[in-house]
Parts: structure tokens; sequence; C-alpha cells
């Protein structure tokens, strides 16, 4: 098994396209790419100086912290639940899953996440579903019932009071609206600390 490389802000498979780039230019043997890793073959050496700043100019980062490794894999797991509609399908929390996936206490984790993000995971979690639920209000595909089935919402009222209270507009309001406010999905961290300082 290979060298495993942590990469920030790695959130959709173009991402995964791009940091692939990266490593092609810089001719690394890569055996694998996911979301928030580059896995490299056994005999690939790599100069992590010129790795970061090929991965900075592409809007990603090296991850050398432990801690900012463990933050940021808890952070693609929530975006490919919330991305892929998993939510609805997970037969346990969100907390009990991200504590058996990543092999740490909760309450751990979770404090860990609160202190890095300047946000908490379930704050977190709102802004990640909230941009979902804008992408599929645009798509105009699914219902309002069906949008809170796929997120996990347990009524499409309680869907609706949270979109507003996060957006300042009504599912339906924000359906008429001609610009809409998304937010890029590496930038909904961002935009969650702008709000708490």
């Amino acid at each position: 098994m290979g060298l495993t490389i942590h990469v920030k802000n790695m959130v959709c498979a173009r991402c995964i396209k791009s940091v692939h780039l990266v490593f092609d230019r810089l001719g690394y043997a890569v055996e694998e790419v996911s979301l928030g890793q580059v896995r490299l073959k056994d005999e690939t050496i790599y100069d992590a100086k010129i790795l970061k700043s090929f991965l900075v100019s592409e809007g990603f980062d090296l991850m050398e912290d432990r801690k900012a490794v463990m933050v940021e894999r808890a952070k693609t797991l929530i975006i490919q639940l919330i991305q892929t509609d998993g939510f609805a399908t997970i037969h346990t929390t969100l907390s009990t899953s991200l504590a058996t996936q990543l092999g740490k206490d909760y309450h751990h984790l979770s404090t860990l996440f609160s202190s890095l993000e300047n946000t908490t995971i379930e704050k977190f979690v709102i802004l990640q579903k909230t941009e979902r639920v804008k992408e599929l209000l645009i798509y105009n595909e699914l219902t309002l019932a069906e949008i809170a089935h796929r997120l996990a919402y347990s009524s499409a009222a309680y869907l609706s009071a949270q979109f507003k209270q996060q957006t300042g507009f009504t599912p339906s309001q924000f359906k008429k609206l001609k610009s809409h406010h998304r937010i890029a999905l590496d930038e909904v961290a961002t935009a969650s600390e702008s709000e708490t300082t």
C-alpha cells in the first residue's frame, strides 16, 4: 500500500480530476485519488514544498497536521452524504456514522471540528444542506417533500423553516429569484466562519 497524502478543499468530482492533473504534471505515480486524499504508489517520492505550491495554485492545499486531516475527513464525509443524498439511506445518526467511519469518539471529533473551523459540525451540516436544497430547487425536478426526504428532514415544513432562517427566503420565493445566491461548496465553511465573527 502506497503513501497517502491528504489534500484540503476537495469537495467534488471535478476536484478529484484537478488534483489528479496536479500529480500527473509533477510526474508522481498515483494509485488512487478520492475526496480529500491521494494514494501514491509505493516507490513514489514527492517534494512537499513543490506539491503544496502546485496545489495552492489550483485552490487546494496540502495537509500535514493530523488534527486538520481528521476535520477535513469529517467535512468530506458530510459533503458526500449530502451530495449523494446519503442522509436518506444511513441507518444511524450522523454523529454515530462519523464516529464509526473516522474511528473517533464523536465528542472529541466535535470539539476538534469547532476549534479548527470556528463553527460546529451541526452548523456546517445545515449550511451544506441549505446549498444542496438550493441546487435541487433550481433543478425543479423534485417536490419539496421529496427534497426533505432525500436530506432527512422530518418534514417539508421543517425544511422550509430552516431554509428561510438561513437564506431569508422560503423555498418558493427562492425559486422565483432571477439570481440564485449559491455558495461554492469549498466556500461554505468560510461563509459559516464570517457569520460567527
